[in-house]
């Protein structure tokens, strides 16, 4: 059966659970959590990113998340806790169901950027 983004973005946020910023601040505290920016790096460098967190785009996503892949990254065990995040949710969903589908147990989705910056987040300027 065909699927189109709209379908597709849906079932990902139904697999995926949102959360607020300031969530994502107090698991930060916490630690054991990787912060992933899937936007593309020309955004990033406009805008800067969540302080902390690796920029992964996400048409790389699943090459740095696998262990058996050339460009895994290490950063993505499967013990820690993985919040996405793109420029409005839409990439950050569909990131986070391909990481539940991979085998990643704890994985959230914040959203948009800019919620970041506006509940007045760490900005890393210079990624």
């Amino acid at each position: 059966m065909a699927t189109n983004v709209k379908d597709m973005i849906q079932a990902a946020n139904q697999a995926v659970p949102k959360i607020t910023p300031d969530e994502v601040k107090k698991m930060k505290e916490k630690g054991n959590v990787l912060i992933v920016d899937v936007r593309d790096p020309l955004e990033v460098e406009q805008s800067g990113m969540v302080e902390g967190a690796v920029n992964v785009p996400r048409g790389m996503l699943e090459f740095r998340a696998d262990p058996s892949s050339p460009y895994h990254d290490n950063a993505f065990a499967k013990d820690k806790t993985v919040v996405v995040y793109c420029a409005s949710g839409g990439r950050s969903a569909l990131s986070g169901k391909v990481l539940k589908d991979m085998g990643f147990k704890r994985v959230y989705n914040m959203g948009g950027f800019k919620d970041w910056e506006d509940s007045g987040g760490k900005v890393d300027k210079n990624p």
